[in-house]
């Protein structure tokens, strides 16, 4: 049996429920189906009752639309921030208690990322076990651009990607698609968005809440191992090489610049467009994120906010983009004019701002469905490691592949990974470098 909940077409949110399946469908195609208050006041409730019930097995959430959700209302957020409109704190809690409780639920969530995936959308998604990817997806974190960071649980997740592509990707904001999404591991799974409402009808069959299961079947309807069109993997190789491991925002650029290859350049030009405080707060939050667990990182998010919404480049970067349609005036303009101190003592350092409160103390380093994932490089070393002496290359890769059930991008992952991080030696075995 399968009811709909709401009172007509056009509620921002509309909830659908299938034997032991709910769905959350956010509902402002026009707008992308940015996230606001009402319908975070929609989502929130709901999946916490839905998470006591035992009536439910699986929730869902996904958009109507070229989106599933293209990020937060900056419009509306800035007029909050103006008008200091206590609506602004309500949203901010209520968000990060919501990314939290996604993060450490215990009933499988399944975010299909079926189009445009951004900003507060990636934060719908990133933190759930299951993040499903199409040919539609489009990812991204573009907060610098309009002179914020990257937020709703980013600072956890980006600094856990492999080497550094989360730097990449949060200094950048730069657009990644279908297979980039799942390759980097931002999506467990990729289903062509014409299964998708027959997965959709096989996981409202499922008995009971078992994430094990839920992968199994998601896995039925993903990509097959090979398919007919050209793969869209663009984060591979030498362009993974150009990334580099710096803690100054303009020594990273200078790197680039060096580089001189046209990812790198595009990269550099892309760094110096956002506005600099941004692209230093991002990373200095990068680098610490990678030795907080998940609710501290959101907790530091929490606090920073408060600071960045008071300041100079949000309402800047908002009605620049939005608004005049130019481009923003930054302040200060350029990253030479921003030191560690300003940094420290206007952002990090002394926060008397209010602290966030979470619903409960679970919390972890690595997310613990992650083997829902493509193997990371670090899962990749120890795979290596683990084999037994005397075995080839060749062994190598189809050991690992056969491990993983030679699921879509597997292959292709490990033949990446190796051909950067290791060499063959004259009697056919990979040392890790």
């Amino acid at each position: 049996m399968t009811t709909s909940h709401g009172s007509g077409t056009q509620d921002p949110v509309l909830i659908k429920t299938t034997l032991g399946s709910r769905q959350f469908i956010l509902n402002r195609p026009r707008h992308l189906n940015a996230l606001n208050m009402e319908m975070v006041r929609i989502i929130w409730p709901n999946l916490k009752a839905w998470e006591d019930s035992d009536k439910v097995n699986v929730i869902l959430l996904k958009g109507n639309g070229r989106a599933m959700c293209a990020g937060g209302d900056v419009k509306y957020v800035v007029e909050l921030c103006k008008n200091r409109d206590p609506e602004l704190m309500e949203l901010l809690d209520t968000e990060y208690q919501m990314f939290h409780f996604i993060g450490t639920m215990k009933t499988p969530y399944i975010a299909v990322m079926d189009g445009i995936t951004m900003g507060a959308g990636s934060g719908l998604a990133v933190h759930a076990p299951f993040r499903v990817a199409t040919e539609n997806t489009r990812f991204a974190m573009p907060e610098n651009a309009i002179g914020l960071f990257p937020d709703v649980g980013a600072s956890f997740f980006l600094s856990r990607l492999d080497g550094q592509l989360g730097t990449y990707l949060g200094m950048t904001g730069k657009t990644i698609h279908a297979d980039d999404v799942l390759y980097s591991g931002i999506a467990t799974h990729l289903v062509p968005s014409s299964r998708l409402p027959a997965l959709e009808e096989r996981l409202a069959e499922l008995n009971s809440p078992d994430h094990d299961i839920v992968h199994a079947i998601i896995s039925e309807f993903s990509a097959e191992t090979k398919r007919n069109t050209d793969s869209h993997y663009t984060l591979y190789g030498d362009v993974r090489k150009t990334i580099d491991n710096y803690d100054r925002a303009e020594d990273i650029v200078a790197a680039l610049k060096k580089d001189a290859s046209d990812f790198a350049l595009d990269a550099r030009d892309t760094i110096l467009s956002r506005s600099p405080t941004s692209v230093k707060l991002t990373l200095h939050n990068l680098r610490t994120a990678a030795h907080l667990d998940f609710a501290e990182c959101l907790r530091h998010e929490h606090a920073l906010w408060q600071k960045v919404a008071t300041h100079h480049d949000f309402e800047e970067g908002v009605t620049a983009h939005v608004i005049r349609k130019e481009r923003p005036r930054w302040n200060p303009s350029s990253l030479d004019e921003i030191s560690h101190t300003y940094l420290m003592e206007n952002y990090f350092n002394n926060s008397n701002g209010k602290p966030l409160q979470l619903l409960s103390d679970k919390s972890y380093h690595l997310h613990p469905f992650r083997k829902f994932a493509l193997p990371s490089e670090k899962d990749i070393q120890q795979l290596i490691l683990e084999t037994k002496p005397g075995t080839t290359r060749h062994g190598t890769i189809d050991s690992i592949i056969k491990l993983h059930n030679n699921r879509f991008g597997i292959c292709e992952k490990i033949v990446d990974v190796l051909g950067r991080k290791t060499n063959t030696t004259t009697d056919g075995r990979i040392e890790w470098v």
